[in-house]
């Protein structure tokens, strides 16, 4: 769902999720549009460019509606603020890098949904499970490949009694 959309498009998807169209609502949409995975902070930055008094508080009053409204997904991996996205629905997972914290969508694995049917859901009605893989992205395993070698520290050399009285 990244890409430009035309300010129409965004009023329809905020209507259609039965929010009033604001201002401030279309500058957070379109914000992650652009940049999904986005904390509320990074979100702020980029609509305060656009409406110079909307305040981080309205961001996160803006986050709260859209996901309550089914029209943005939160999520929070271990170690990291909560980050948003339109893609919303369809259960995919997401791949962290334990590095630069590089975030992107995966599929589910198998079929529709696999995680849906956990072996005792202890009398719980599961409507939606989270998976978090974690490991290094492509940029930094080129640049850890490309990185030197560091020195391995050797232990000092002993003191020389030459000159000593």
């Amino acid at each position: 769902m990244t890409g430009a959309q035309s300010p129409e498009s965004l009023d329809a998807s905020i209507r259609a999720s039965n929010l009033k169209v604001t201002a401030p609502r279309l500058a957070v949409l379109r914000a992650l549009t652009d940049a999904p995975h986005s904390t509320a902070e990074r979100l702020f930055t980029a609509v305060r460019t656009q409406l110079p008094g909307t305040s981080l508080q309205a961001v996160y009053g803006v986050l709260a509606a859209f996901t309550a409204a089914g029209l943005a997904r939160k999520i929070e991996p271990a170690g990291s603020p909560a980050l948003f996205e339109r893609r919303v629905g369809d259960n995919h997972h997401h791949i962290v890098c334990t590095r630069c914290s590089a975030v992107h969508d995966v599929d589910c694995a198998v079929g529709d949904a696999p995680c849906l049917t956990p072996s005792n859901a202890s009398g719980f009605a599961v409507h939606a499970a989270e998976v978090t893989y974690w490991g290094l992205c492509p940029d930094c395993q080129s640049e850890l490949a490309a990185a030197p070698i560091a020195p391995t520290r050797t232990a000092p050399a002993p003191l020389s009694n030459k000159g000593a009285r």
